[in-house]
């Protein structure tokens, strides 16, 4: 009986010794990226459009998956109407009037998918490319920390219908679950790109997991203000931005994925975290929350085939940037492949009140050139030796991608660390 009993414990042990390996980054038991994402969206064929959105949807309305629908222009969900999407539905953003689906504040969209039926957004162009339609918009009414506690967001929109913010964190603007959203963030001519899913003033009641963006213009998911937690989000060669966090977002993010490439990202910075308090410091209103962040399990990686040549030729740049006044915690992740990993802005004071509010720990650097930079500063050996310190327990390694990750190269990757690569770590 006592030796059942060993071997038992012994199997016991084992099982969570590989648990405890492989805690940073993304994590599961198996790949949650199997069946629902989609890593060459450009090969995929989808069916002709029959239906046509256009204007206001003003009642309770349903989107069926046996008919494909197009967005003809900006589509507003208004009257606190509710859109419900059926799994497997999708919706196409036409390229010639900047198609867009914008949830008014007050509004709902239920667009709750399953692994193997994913709802999908794309572009309608035979051949699709970053940029051809406008993007998914979700107005609520979670605080904001500019003046007045609303705006309004631009992209050449109608001003009276996207209004956000209020006094409500747990306003619910509905369910986004096992979705997809290709080839968004049209260049709108006056105005920046759209975002392929802007969530702006979005309350804690607010369902989002499993949401993907693929190969968008602008940035891929862009926070302002609000109070929600998101996970399983995914991120795949954005020309902007993978996650902007502005306006006194409120956000704990969870088991989320940026893959980003060298010859993908835009003339101006990109990053994977990009952490702001605010767009203009003069509409910032100081007495309410500026921007708070903790990211849990996160994998931010570049991956460029040729990491040397790229890091030599410049075409690789952060991929964490924290400006004055926002707080980022950042733990059990990865970041592979940037130069350096992260940089502070050069506002912000090294002073103990700042370095608590800026948190690395049990973190991954790996294959970076160099890892937690003041802006214009070229000197870091002061939080090399802060970040450094055992207490935070964060590993430093050089390995080749192909090597650390389970499969990057499958038709559905497996950016999970290979068990045994973090204890071998240094």
């Amino acid at each position: 009986m006592r030796k059942v009993f060993n071997i038992t414990l012994m199997a016991m042990l084992v099982a969570a010794t590989a648990t405890a390996q492989q805690e940073k980054g993304i994590i599961g038991s198996s790949n949650w990226l199997n069946n629902w994402t989609e890593f060459k969206p450009q090969n995929t064929e989808y069916n002709e459009t029959n239906q046509i959105l256009y204007g206001k949807i003003t009642t309770n309305t349903t989107l069926l998956k046996k008919n494909t629908y197009l967005l003809q222009g900006p589509v507003y969900v208004t009257n606190n109407a509710v859109l419900t999407i059926e799994p497997g539905t999708v919706i196409k953003g036409d390229y010639e009037t900047n198609g867009a689906l914008i949830i008014t504040k007050g509004a709902q969209i239920i667009a709750n998918g399953n692994e193997t039926d994913p709802i999908v957004f794309t572009s309608n162009r035979p051949q699709r490319k970053p940029g051809d339609w406008g993007g998914l918009i979700i107005l609520g009414d979670a605080p904001i920390n500019k003046f007045g506690g609303t705006s309004s967001i631009a992209f050449e929109l109608d001003p009276s219908q996207t209004i956000y913010g209020g006094t409500n964190p747990m306003a619910n603007s509905g369910i986004m679950r096992f979705l997809r959203i290709e080839f968004a963030g049209k260049k709108i001519k006056g105005y920046k790109d759209y975002n392929a899913l802007s969530l702006a003033g979005v309350g804690n009641k607010t369902v989002i997991e499993n949401v993907m963006c693929s190969f968008p213009q602008g940035n891929a998911f862009e926070i302002l203000g609000g109070d929600m937690t998101v996970k399983n989000m995914v991120s795949l060669r954005s020309s902007g931005d993978d996650f902007r966090f502005t306006q006194g977002a409120q956000v704990k993010m969870d088991n989320s994925l940026a893959v980003r490439h060298s010859y993908y990202s835009g003339a101006t910075r990109s990053r994977c975290l990009n952490v702001t308090s605010y767009d203009k410091k003069e509409e910032a209103d100081f007495s309410k929350g500026l921007t708070n962040v903790v990211a849990t399990n996160c994998t931010l990686v570049n991956t460029t085939d040729n990491l040397a040549q790229d890091l030599a030729s410049g075409l690789v740049k952060e991929s964490v940037f924290i400006a004055d006044n926002a707080s980022l915690a950042l733990k059990r992740s990865v970041i592979s492949g940037f130069s350096p990993a992260v940089i502070l802005d050069d506002e912000i004071k090294m002073d103990n009140a700042n370095l608590k509010r800026i948190k690395f720990e049990q973190m991954y650097f790996n294959n970076c050139k160099g890892n937690i930079f003041v802006e214009n500063s070229t000197n870091n050996e002061d939080l090399e030796d802060y970040y450094g310190n055992p207490q935070f327990s964060n590993l430093y390694e050089h390995t080749p991608n192909q090597e650390m990750f389970i499969d990057i190269k499958a038709k559905t990757p497996d950016f999970r660390v290979k068990i045994g690569k973090i204890t071998a770590s240094k």
